[in-house]
Order: C-alpha cells, then sequence, then structure tokens
C-alpha cells in the first residue's frame, strides 16, 4: 500500500457536490493498494500512519503524533499512486490492485486507523472526488507499507 500524507488545518472531500468528508486539523492520506497487498500491509500502515510524529510540539520540532494531537483522517482512495508512468505517455496501472480487492483492503485501512483511537472520516470508493485542503507546513510524505523494491513498484 502507498499512501501520501499531507499535514492539514482542515480537509474536506465532495461528491456530485456534496460534502461526504470533512475534517479540521490532522492528516489528508491519499490512499493506493497495488496487487498483492494484504490485510496486515493495510493494518501496518494505519499503525504507522497514527503514529508517524509529524506535528510540532512547544519547541517547533516534529515529535508529536495524529494520536496524540487528537487529530483527524480523511481517507481518500487513490489507485493513480499506482500509475507507472516510465513508458511511454499514457500511465498503466498494472500495479493497482483489482477494485474489489482494493475497496476491501481500503476499508480494512479505515477500520485499523479508527481502531487506534482516532476520527476517520472518508471518501466515497471509486467515485469522482473533488479534494481541498489546506497543507500546514507545507508538509507531505510518502508511506508505503512495505519496501518498495519487493512491492513491484
Amino acid at each position: 500500500m502507498r499512501a501520501v500524507l499531507q499535514r492539514v488545518s482542515q480537509a474536506s472531500v465532495s461528491v456530485d457536490g456534496e460534502t461526504v468528508g470533512r475534517i479540521g486539523p490532522g492528516l489528508l492520506v491519499l490512499l493506493g493498494v497495488g496487487r498483492g497487498d494484504t490485510d496486515q500491509d493495510a493494518e501496518t500502515l494505519a499503525r504507522k500512519i497514527v503514529e508517524l510524529r509529524v506535528f510540532q510540539d512547544d519547541a517547533g520540532k516534529m515529535n508529536l503524533s495524529l494520536k496524540e494531537t487528537r487529530g483527524s483522517l480523511l481517507v481518500v482512495s487513490q489507485f493513480t499512486l499506482y500509475g507507472d508512468t516510465r513508458k511511454g505517455r499514457r500511465p498503466s496501472f498494472d500495479m493497482a490492485a483489482p477494485p474489489e480487492e482494493a475497496r476491501r483492503l481500503y476499508e480494512r485501512f479505515v477500520e485499523a486507523a479508527r481502531a487506534q483511537g482516532v476520527e476517520v472520516e472518508t471518501g466515497v470508493f471509486q467515485a469522482m472526488m473533488s479534494v481541498s485542503l489546506v497543507n500546514e507546513g507545507p508538509v507531505t510524505f510518502l508511506v508505503e507499507s512495505r519496501d518498495p523494491s519487493r512491492s513491484g513498484g
């Protein structure tokens, strides 16, 4: 699994003009599921993101986690994170998980993040979504559930 994390003061996602998820301070997570990903990947990545120290402490150092700051997650499915642009001009999505498996693991990730005790909002899987955010910092990270050289990506 791959996730792009953006530290935000606020973020929202809408479908057909209707807001379906909204958070205040926390992390926007664009989540991609790759072929071969497992429940363990979803659980590992959820724990990593919730515990990742990317928020500033009183000394201005990135030393606090989402859990410690009582921030929220907005999780948006993003299969294009597995787009391969190395050849030609059109991305290949061969490394993305099939939709049924991707949905199951996306939902497992959300469930695992909620089990960590944080508020989680979501987009709508496979919908055309509009995402709005205010990135604080800016702070953006790419996080993967395992070594990319072993995941085929």
